[in-house]
């Protein structure tokens, strides 16, 4: 009932800059929280940042100062921008949603994932 797409990921250059996108489609009536998850090979996946309806936001302590998430409801779309890259950052990104579909139910949702690469 919840589809996300995601976008942005690639390789960067330690110290650069990328901005991930996520647009949630389908049976929507409203979006709670949206988030970004991380998972690099051998590791467990862990939160980055998420953000609620009402626009308060959290993040991991790695990321804090160099990271920043945003929604635009309008969209329905989670941004992460993510600047001062570092090789540690280097995942599989997937966006995460948490919304009330039209029939009624709250479900989460995630995306397929984008491959970051921080790298020289």
């Amino acid at each position: 009932q919840v589809q996300l797409v995601e976008s942005g990921g690639g390789l960067v250059q330690p110290g650069g800059s990328l901005r991930l996108s996520c647009a949630a489609s389908g049976m929507i009536f409203s979006i709670n929280t949206m988030g970004w998850y991380r998972q690099a090979p051998g590791k467990q996946r862990e939160l980055v940042a998420d953000i609620t309806r009402g626009g308060t936001t959290n993040y991991a302590d790695s990321v804090k100062g160099r990271f920043t998430i945003s929604r635009d409801n309008a969209k329905n779309t989670v941004y992460l921008q993510m600047n001062s890259l570092k090789p540690e950052d280097t995942a599989v990104y997937y966006c995460t949603v948490n919304a009330r579909v039209i029939a009624g139910d709250n479900m989460d949702a995630w995306g397929q994932g984008t491959l970051v690469t921080v790298s020289s």
